[in-house]
């Protein structure tokens, strides 16, 4: 059953009732249900369908896009020394099909391309010399390397420039696509709970289809990622694999932004990594944005050179604060409930919640019609300070946007009420804004309406992050 998509699913089947041949590029992170989509959306149904298979010699490809022709019907075909041998027979399959739209599904695009397998140069000329000279294709590519995706398919410099008509980026589930995804798996949760999953898992379709019902999300987690038989026990080494034909360098990068809460500049991570000052670390940090494990973000008062990345993706967080252990044993997660360490960590991970939520936050407030920019914010001076997520608004106002996971309802105290008061001070005397900055609080339980209450402008509560 597929959940959400909505819009991406219209596209794949309108693709079927256009004029002119059609190709459509649907890219995201490894887990996040690229194939499943297109699988609904075609309701499994292809004229031609070709799965790349990881690590594997371009001979080896080859021989299995043989084996698929033969199985989709077409008997006779030879050996197939080159692509463009197989893009030949492929166009030869396609033309002794019947009238009507034909359907070709390339899956793991990424994983054909060897070096000096000529892969790509076939591909665009199936696409651009044959194919789009024709009414009756779509022709729909996938690959879980976004950043291969991004580069030579979707910001292709050559022969396919601006040759998609379509172009889907499949991004992770918000919590409420989450609850009903868990509600369409029989499991009976509280909001609360959800939102530990969430912060464990993030919003990777795939992950959330492991749940099973009848157990807590704690019991879970032991199950799925502790135990030496789960289905996420080695995940994050199958993940940066999967991506990166190289991945030390990415997760070099990963495990230095993991130390750090707010992240690193450029220049930070060059320092701490030792890496060189040229294109290819340029290509690593644009890599891992691109498949949505870090962010950047640019800092209001400061000059762009002081960007800032940081590390925002759930899974590879957990794994660095509790997986990357040794000993942790069956139960382990189990036996973290209630510890400093893990009462830390429900604070940090439910900020990062929060970043993948601004939308719902934006709604709660009643600016979604409004321009902003969303950033955070640190000062590097005497007065040191932090401030996780402010958005600025167009119409005169700076959301400084407090984010506190709590079991009950959040009390604000006088010296916290005095600290707001300096973070606001702080902020205004350093980026010599002009704009109204208004205190938020985003809490799980809501905000007591104590003597200190009136530091708050907005609150916004768990139920709103489950907004669509």
């Amino acid at each position: 059953m597929l959940i959400g998509r909505e819009k991406e699913k219209e596209i794949l089947v309108s693709a079927l009732h256009e004029e002119y041949s059609q190709f459509i590029a649907v890219y995201g992170r490894r887990r996040v249900g690229k194939t499943f989509l297109i699988r609904e959306a075609y309701d499994y149904k292809f004229d031609f369908q070709f799965t790349g298979a990881a690590k594997l010699a371009t001979r080896k490809q080859l021989v299995r896009f043989r084996r698929a022709l033969k199985e989709h019907g077409q008997n006779d075909t030879p050996e197939l020394t080159n692509w463009g041998d197989a893009f030949g027979e492929l166009k030869r399959f396609i033309n002794g099909l019947p009238t009507g739209k034909k359907v070709v599904f390339l899956d793991e695009l990424p994983w054909m391309d060897a070096p000096r397998s000529g892969f790509l140069s076939e591909l665009e000329s199936f696409w651009n010399g044959w194919a789009s000279a024709r009414k009756d294709i779509v022709f729909v590519v996938c690959g879980s390397s976004t950043s291969w995706m991004v580069k030579k398919i979707i910001k292709n410099k050559g022969g396919l420039h601006n040759r998609l008509t379509h172009r889907i980026s499949l991004k992770p589930f918000p919590l409420g696509l989450c609850e009903q995804l868990a509600q369409s798996r029989g499991l009976v949760l509280s909001r609360k709970q959800l939102l530990e999953a969430y912060m464990v898992f993030g919003g990777v379709p795939y992950y959330w289809s492991l749940l099973q019902k009848g157990n807590s999300i704690t019991q879970e987690i032991d199950r799925l990622i502790f135990s030496s038989d789960g289905e996420l026990n080695d995940e994050f080494e199958m993940l940066y694999a999967s991506l990166f034909k190289k991945p030390e360098p990415y997760i070099r990068v990963i495990e230095l932004l993991a130390r750090k809460k707010m992240g690193l500049t450029r220049l930070e991570l060059l320092a701490a990594g030792k890496f060189e000052d040229n294109g290819t670390f340029s290509d690593i940090l644009k890599d891992l944005e691109w498949c949505g494990f870090i962010r950047s973000y640019s800092m209001m008062g400061y000059k762009s050179k002081s960007e800032i990345f940081q590390l925002i993706d759930h899974y590879t967080l957990f794994y660095y604060e509790f997986i990357d252990e040794q000993n942790q044993g069956t139960n382990y997660w189990r036996t973290m409930l209630g510890t400093p360490k893990y009462n830390t960590w429900c604070g940090l991970a439910f900020e990062r919640a929060c970043l993948w939520h601004v939308d719902q936050i934006k709604k709660r407030l009643g600016i979604s019609g409004i321009l902003t920019n969303e950033y955070a914010w640190r000062s590097s001076g005497d007065e040191k300070t932090q401030i996780d997520l402010l958005i600025d608004r167009s119409d005169g106002i700076i959301d400084l946007c407090e984010m506190k996971y709590s079991k009950e309802q959040y009390v604000i105290s006088a010296d916290y009420s005095r600290e707001l008061q300096r973070k606001r001070k702080v902020f205004a005397d350093v980026t010599g804004t002009k704009s109204a900055l208004h205190t938020i609080m985003v809490t799980t339980e809501g905000v007591a309406h104590n003597e200190q209450w009136g530091e708050v402008q907005a609150e916004v509560n768990l139920d709103d992050l489950f907004e669509l």
